[in-house]
């Protein structure tokens, strides 16, 4: 059984169920109005802590440096949705549906758990009485819901509401939480790049310049310079005299040759993306409330004010 005094311990600490698995964090405790016993403990649960579930903490156990329950994880994650900002109490229908939710008899949660394993000479009523007187002694100081613990209790009925702190006893502040978001980048692999050889055949051209022969004829009149090779053969006698004739023609030759390296590197460019996402925010508000004797009639209209 969790006492007044462990709460501050177990605030903000691991939840883990019978299995000893993780459920989440503590992150209220609920009191019994009447008795001042801790009831409930709240749990935040799902995706980034957006849900919180009720457990019940009477058959909890603080161990070391987190709250042992035997309650499978499943099990408290699936609880019955409760608007724990209603005021900071649980109705009696929402008590009544927890404890149904988790199989727990109504009777023995009225009776104190000192008188649990006594014999059941004292009856239901009887139990209820009990916890409704000490509801009525609690109003004295504190809120009028303990006060209406106790009549129901007094009239033999189940009707009890649980106080919810969010610190240890005696602390009345509030805490305001809000959420943050925390954007980081993630390397993946965009794309591959590679490099490819292939051989292609271009059509080129280059102009040279070629020399051939050709022939030419030369008369030249009979002198006395030359006259007398022009006698030397016969006259009136057939003769040809041939000449080779030559040309140049285009000759083409290929050679490989290395012309420059390619190679491939990469680069980081930075260019700026901008991120949207929701964050929730708590917001704390004061109200006032005016009754007659501050000379006003009836009462004010709530002054509303940020913290």
């Amino acid at each position: 059984m969790i006492t007044r005094e462990e709460i501050s311990i177990l605030l903000d600490h691991p939840v883990y169920d019978g299995d000893g698995n993780k459920v989440g964090d503590a992150k209220h405790v609920f009191l019994d109005d009447a008795s001042g016993r801790p009831e409930w403990v709240t749990v935040k649960t799902g995706m980034f802590g957006s849900s919180e579930s009720f457990i019940p903490i009477r058959d909890a156990a603080l161990v070391k440096d987190h709250l042992e329950v035997p309650y499978r994880k499943d099990k408290i994650k699936g609880a019955p949705s409760v608007d724990i900002d209603a005021g900071g109490h649980l109705s009696v229908d929402e008590e009544h549906r927890l404890y149904d939710y988790y199989g727990i008899d109504w009777d023995s949660v009225l009776t104190d758990p000192g008188e649990r394993d006594r014999s059941p000479g004292m009856g239901t009523t009887g139990t209820a009485g009990a916890a409704g007187t000490a509801g009525a002694a609690g109003a004295a100081g504190a809120a009028g819901a303990a006060g209406t613990a106790g009549a129901a209790g007094t009239a033999g009925t189940t009707g009890r509401r649980s106080e919810a702190r969010t610190r240890g006893p005696g602390d009345d502040a509030m805490t305001r939480s809000e959420e943050r978001m925390h954007v980081g980048v993630e390397r993946h692999e965009a794309g591959r790049a590679r490099l490819r050889k292939y051989v292609v055949t271009e059509e080129v051209q280059q102009t040279v310049p070629v020399r051939h022969e050709e022939v030419r004829v030369e008369r030249e009149p009979i002198t006395d310079a030359n006259r007398g090779e022009a006698m030397s053969g016969p006259a009136f006698k057939e003769d040809e005299h041939e000449v080779t004739l030559y040309e140049e023609r285009p000759v083409v030759e290929t050679e490989a040759v290395p012309v420059e390296r390619v190679r491939m590197t990469t680069e980081e460019k930075t260019a700026d993306e901008t991120v949207r996402g929701r964050v929730r925010k708590e917001r704390i508000e004061a109200e006032t409330e005016m009754d007659e004797e501050s000379g006003r009639r009836g009462r004010d209209v709530p002054k509303r004010g940020r913290e």
